[in-house]
C-alpha cells in the first residue's frame, strides 16, 4: 500500500502535516509493506530534505499513491478522480462554504475519510488538534490581557518554537490575581488546563471560585451542567441535557460576575442554549475583560464573537452596549481572541502530536482488516455515494 502526503494548499498557508519524517520512518519499520511519497512543499514545517535524508521519496507528483493524506481541505481543482483521500473536509456539520467540495468529491468518485469522523464506538473523537488549540488559546488570552492593560508584553505565539517556549515566556510575567473560567473538558479544555497548571495558576472548585476572593490567579474548569440549568428548575443529568437541550437556559451569568478571563473549550450543539449572551455582557455586573473563544463559532454561543480573527491580527475589541467591534483600547471594550486555526501557530508540536494519534488509532486499521471499524466510521463517501453513516448529508449535497 502506498500513502501520499499532500502539500497543504489552503489560504492562509498551513504549515502542518500529518506525519513528521521520523513518524513515517516508524510506520515503515512497523509495517514493512507500506511505502510513502511526500508531495514537495515550500511551506511545510518539515522541509523536503528532512524527509529525503531519511530515505523518504519527495515528488511533485503523488498521483500513483493509493491513499492521499492531508490536514485541511483539498481545493476542488486539485482533487484527483477515483482516489482515496483522508483530510478534514469540514462538511459533516453541513458547512455551506464546503458544499461544493463534497459535491465534487462525489462527482469525481473519490472515497473520502475525514479526520473529524475518526471516533470510537461511543462517538468520542480519537484524533485532533484540539489540545494544541488549547495551548495557544490560553497563551493568547494572557497576552491579550497584558496588551489591553499595558501590564506586560508577550511575543506572538507563532514566533515561538513550541509549547515549552510558550510556557517559558508565561513564567516570566507576574499575573495579578485574575480569575479564569474555562468551559469544556475535552481535548481543548485539557490543553487549556495543561498550560494553566504549568504556570501555577491554581485550580479551585466551582463553589469556591464563585464565592471567594483570592490573592493569586485561579481558574475553574466547568462542564455543561455547571453553566446550563433546566427552565423548570429540576436538577437532572448530562444525558437529559443531551436529549432535551431545548429545556435548558444558560446559567453562565454567575461566572461573568466574578471572572476576568473566559477561555472557551466547549463543544456546542446547535440546539443547545447560547452560553454568553449579549445581555450578560451588557450587565453592569459583568467583570469579563478578555474572551478567548477557541471554539470560534460566528453567530454562535459566544455573543462577543462577531467575526473570526487571524494569526496576524488575533485581537479585536467588542463593545457590549452597541454589540459591535471597536478598538481594543476603547475603555468599555472586552478584548476578543477568535482565531479559528490556532494549532497552526505551533506547527511542529501539533504535527508531531497529531501523527502520534494517527499512528496509534488509524494506521493499524489498514492492516488488521479494520477490525474495530475505525475506517468504516470515518468514511464519508464511497464509489460516488455517501456512506450510510453520512446519508444525512444528502439534502446538503443536493442543494444548488
Amino acid at each position: 500500500m502506498k500513502f501520499g502526503i499532500l502539500k497543504e494548499r489552503k489560504s492562509p498557508p498551513d504549515r502542518r502535516v500529518v506525519f513528521s519524517p521520523e513518524e513515517i520512518q516508524r510506520i515503515q519499520q512497523q509495517y514493512p509493506t507500506v511505502s510513502f511519497k511526500v508531495e514537495s512543499s515550500d511551506i511545510r514545517v518539515f522541509i523536503d530534505t528532512q524527509y529525503e535524508n531519511l530515505g523518504i521519496e519527495v515528488s511533485n507528483d503523488i498521483s500513483d499513491c493509493d491513499l492521499l493524506i492531508g490536514v485541511k481541505e483539498v481545493p476542488v481543482a486539485n482533487l484527483i478522480p477515483n482516489k482515496s483521500y483522508f483530510f478534514f473536509s469540514h462538511t459533516i456539520k453541513k458547512q455551506p462554504y464546503n458544499r461544493g467540495l463534497l459535491q465534487a468529491i462525489l462527482e469525481k468518485n473519490i472515497d473520502l475519510y475525514d479526520h473529524e469522523a475518526v471516533v470510537d464506538t461511543h462517538n468520542q473523537r480519537l484524533i485532533g488538534f484540539g489540545k494544541y488549540a488549547g495551548y495557544v488559546g490560553t497563551y493568547n488570552a494572557i497576552r491579550a490581557f497584558g496588551i489591553k492593560f499595558e501590564l506586560f508584553k508577550l511575543p506572538k505565539a507563532n514566533t515561538l518554537k513550541g509549547k515549552e517556549e510558550l510556557i517559558a515566556y508565561l513564567k516570566r510575567i507576574v499575573l495579578p490575581p485574575l480569575k479564569f473560567v474555562v468551559t469544556g473538558k475535552g481535548k481543548v479544555g485539557m490543553g487549556v488546563k495543561e498550560i494553566l497548571n504549568a504556570i501555577k495558576v491554581k485550580e479551585v472548585p466551582v463553589d469556591n471560585y464563585l464565592s471567594k476572593k483570592y490573592a493569586q490567579a485561579v481558574f475553574t474548569q466547568i462542564d455543561v451542567l455547571d453553566y446550563n440549568k433546566r427552565k423548570d428548575g429540576q436538577v437532572l443529568d448530562f444525558q437529559d441535557f443531551v436529549q432535551n437541550p431545548q429545556d435548558y437556559i444558560s446559567d453562565f451569568e454567575r461566572f461573568t460576575k466574578v471572572s476576568d478571563i473566559y477561555i472557551t473549550g466547549h463543544f456546542h450543539a446547535s440546539e443547545a442554549p447560547v452560553i454568553l449572551t449579549r445581555e450578560m455582557l451588557q450587565s453592569k455586573d459583568c467583570k469579563i475583560k478578555v474572551v478567548a473563544d477557541i471554539s470560534c463559532d460566528i453567530n454562535g454561543p459566544i455573543a462577543s464573537t462577531v467575526r473570526v480573527s487571524t494569526i496576524e491580527e488575533p485581537l479585536y475589541g467588542y463593545l457590549p452596549s452597541e454589540n459591535k467591534e471597536v478598538d481594543i483600547f476603547h475603555p468599555a471594550a472586552i478584548v476578543v481572541m477568535a482565531v479559528d486555526n490556532l494549532p497552526c501557530e505551533l506547527p511542529k508540536d501539533a504535527s508531531e502530536g497529531f501523527g502520534e494519534m494517527f499512528l496509534e488509532h488509524v494506521i493499524p486499521a489498514f492492516f488488521n482488516g479494520d477490525k474495530e471499524s475505525v475506517l468504516q466510521r470515518a468514511k464519508i463517501t464511497e464509489s460516488g455515494k455517501l456512506t450510510p453513516r453520512f446519508s444525512y448529508l444528502q439534502d446538503y449535497v443536493d442543494e444548488e
